[in-house]
């Protein structure tokens, strides 16, 4: 599953509660390559919180091959994405960028340092290309959009302070594609190729593998595609 990386890998997935975050966990606990999972997810790390964060990441303390964070917030209850700037809401707009941008970067931070420093090793958090700048044609989803962009610049720039650390490190984000959570139930109408979780998982995987340090720093779709910020 993982032959780049090769054996005895010791893996956290942030978000191990969540359709994408569960699927990487079972992928990774079946495979022979992996000697360590350790799912982190609510209440014992909560991305809004960097205290939180801080003490969740502080309890690994064996050298890590890989982190994946599987988090994201499109709507909740009350809020769903703005299809207009009318709709904006300070208070909404905090939390996306807390939950898609802060807590992923807070992570990075805490973990980056751990990844081993003489072999090749990943990090990566799930973005979305609806965060590329460039590929924005239809406007709305406002906050999703701008806190998964921040979300790319952040990993971006992790990834040439970790290259330092490790020249052999892949620092990046991945697109899933529309995937069959919670968070696309309300928007999956349409979809050309809704993908089940464990799907999902197994290709981002795929991708990471066939990925190269030259890589780091980059938005990398589910079939291995670069996407433009």
């Amino acid at each position: 599953m993982l032959p780049s990386f090769g054996t005895d890998l010791n893996a956290v997935v942030i978000g191990a509660s969540g359709g994408i975050g569960a699927a990487f966990v079972e992928l990774l606990r079946t495979s022979p390559q992996v000697a360590n999972v350790a799912a982190l997810a609510r209440p014992e790390l909560d991305l809004t919180q960097p205290a939180s964060i801080a003490a969740a990441c502080a309890n690994i303390t064996e050298p890590v091959d890989l982190v994946l964070v599987a988090t994201g917030v499109l709507h909740d209850a009350t809020h769903g994405p703005e299809r207009s700037l009318a709709a904006l809401d300070a208070d909404w707009l905090a939390q996306s960028f807390a939950v898609n941008a802060i807590g992923p970067a807070l992570v990075a931070q805490a973990l980056l340092p751990k990844l081993r420093r003489d072999r090749k090793t990943a990090f990566a958090a799930l973005s979305a290309r609806v965060g590329s700048i460039s590929d924005n044609r239809l406007g709305g989803w406002y906050g999703y959009r701008a806190s998964k962009a921040a979300l790319n610049q952040l990993v971006r720039t992790a990834a040439i302070e970790q290259a330092r650390r490790n020249p052999q490190s892949l620092v990046v984000t991945l697109h899933p594609g529309t995937v069959d959570t919670q968070l696309s139930k309300p928007f999956q109408r349409g979809v050309p190729e809704l993908f089940d979780t464990a799907t999902s998982a197994r290709l981002l995987l795929d991708v990471l593998d066939t990925l190269t340090p030259a890589d780091s720093g980059g938005l990398f779709a589910w079939d291995g595609s670069a996407i433009a910020f």
